[in-house]
């Protein structure tokens, strides 16, 4: 697992590579957790992540609540469909704003301002 952090457009946007599971999702979360502050704005670019276990399931709601507790904003970006299968059959998908792209997803994370 590997994660990459970055400003564009005053987003942070963190591209995740490899699998989020039970080994992984403690170490992302908590690297993620620190990015989170009042108003602020975090894209996750999972279009290289293939796997991801109840663990990352998990890590992605305690970062939703996070997020919704600094009145802050966070879209996920490029989940496989199968990834997406899961997050809309246990309820999770409806919370976040999912777009393709990027680009997708730093306008997404601008608009409402």
């Amino acid at each position: 697992m590997e994660l990459t952090i970055r400003t564009a457009d005053h987003v942070t946007v963190v591209e995740i590579a490899g699998d989020i599971d039970g080994k992984t999702a403690h170490d992302i979360q908590e690297q993620l957790l620190s990015q989170i502050e009042p108003g602020s704005k975090l894209l996750l670019n999972m279009s290289q992540v293939d796997y991801m276990s109840s663990a990352g399931l998990r890590m992605l709601l305690s970062m939703y609540r996070q997020v919704k507790g600094n009145q802050a904003k966070m879209a996920l970006v490029g989940l496989s469909e199968e990834i997406q299968d899961v997050m809309a059959v246990t309820g999770f998908l409806s919370h976040f704003t999912v777009c393709e792209t990027v680009d997708a997803g730093l306008q997404a994370l601008q608009e409402d301002e």
